[in-house]
C-alpha cells in the first residue's frame, strides 16, 4: 500500500481564560508553541507540521520555525480550526496535536498516525496510575472493545466496578486497567471534513467532549494504548513544572 501523506496540525489561539497568550509563554527561553512544533517535527510519519491560528502574534512567532495557516476566529473547537486548514491541503490524513503539551512524545504521534492505515479516526490512551486522576472530571476516561475501538469516552470514571465498588481507589485501579484519554487525534482528511459538518451531538453537548460526535455518527475511533503521561501547560504555574522536567 502506498504510504499515506500525513500532516500534523497544531491549533493555537491567543485567548485562554486561565492563561491568555499561552502559546507565546516562554519555557526555558523558547515559546511554548516552538517546543510543541519541534517535538512534532521529530515524528517520522508527518510530512509537515503546521500551526493553525487566527492570531497574528502567534503567526509571526511560529513562522520562524514552521508553516503557519491563518484561520477564522469563529471556530468552536480545535477540530473545526484544523478542518479549515485540511480543506485546502493536499494530504491523506491529519493529526491534531494539542498546542499546550511541550513534552509530547513523537512516538505517540507516530502511533496515532499509523492507526489511520486501518481506520478513519484514531486517538491515544494511557493507563491511569495516579489515584488523583480516578475521579477527576478533567481526566477523560475511555473504554474500548476487543478490536481496540472506542466504545465511549466520559468525564465519569468508567467502567463501574460492581464487585470492587466498596474498595479504595487504589484497590479499584489494581482491579481493572482504567484508561485515560490523551488529547491527540488522527483523522483521514475526508472523515475530518465530514465530521465538522455535523451539528453538535447530544452526548457531546452533555459531556463537553467533541469526540463523542464521531461515535454518535458511527465513525469508529481506534484507540492506541501508549505508556505516556502528558504534561500540559494549563496555567502560568505549570511553566516552572515543565522547565524542571526539561532540565532532567
Amino acid at each position: 500500500m502506498e504510504r499515506m501523506k500525513v500532516v500534523g496540525i497544531i491549533p493555537a489561539r491567543y485567548a485562554s481564560t486561565r492563561f491568555p497568550g499561552k502559546p507565546l509563554a516562554l519555557i526555558a527561553g523558547r515559546p511554548l508553541i516552538q517546543h510543541v512544533v519541534q517535538r512534532c517535527q521529530q515524528a517520522s510519519v508527518l510530512s509537515e507540521v503546521i500551526v493553525a491560528t487566527d492570531d497574528e502574534r502567534i503567526a509571526e512567532t511560529a513562522r520562524e520555525f514552521c508553516r503557519v495557516e491563518m484561520t477564522s476566529a469563529g471556530h468552536p473547537s480545535g477540530s473545526d480550526r484544523i478542518a479549515e486548514v485540511a480543506a485546502r491541503l493536499a494530504c491523506d490524513a491529519v493529526v491534531n496535536i494539542q498546542g499546550d503539551e511541550p513534552l509530547i512524545d513523537c512516538a505517540v504521534i507516530d502511533a496515532v498516525a499509523g492507526a489511520l492505515g486501518e481506520t478513519e479516526m484514531s486517538t491515544a490512551a494511557a493507563p491511569i496510575k495516579n489515584p488523583s486522576e480516578y475521579d477527576n472530571p478533567n481526566v477523560v476516561k475511555v473504554v474500548v472493545n476487543a478490536a481496540g475501538l472506542a466504545l465511549y469516552f466520559s468525564r465519569r470514571t468508567i467502567p463501574y466496578l460492581r464487585e470492587a465498588a466498596s474498595g479504595s481507589v487504589s484497590e479499584q485501579l489494581a482491579a481493572f486497567p482504567f484508561l485515560k484519554h490523551l488529547g491527540i487525534y488522527g483523522y483521514r482528511r475526508e472523515t475530518l471534513l465530514r465530521l465538522v459538518r455535523f451539528a453538535v451531538s447530544p452526548l457531546e453537548a452533555a459531556e463537553r467532549l467533541e469526540q463523542l460526535r464521531a461515535l454518535e455518527h458511527g465513525i469508529p475511533i481506534a484507540v492506541v494504548k501508549v505508556d505516556y503521561d502528558g504534561v500540559g501547560v494549563d496555567a502560568p504555574e505549570d511553566v516552572a513544572r515543565v522547565e524542571k522536567l526539561l532540565r532532567r
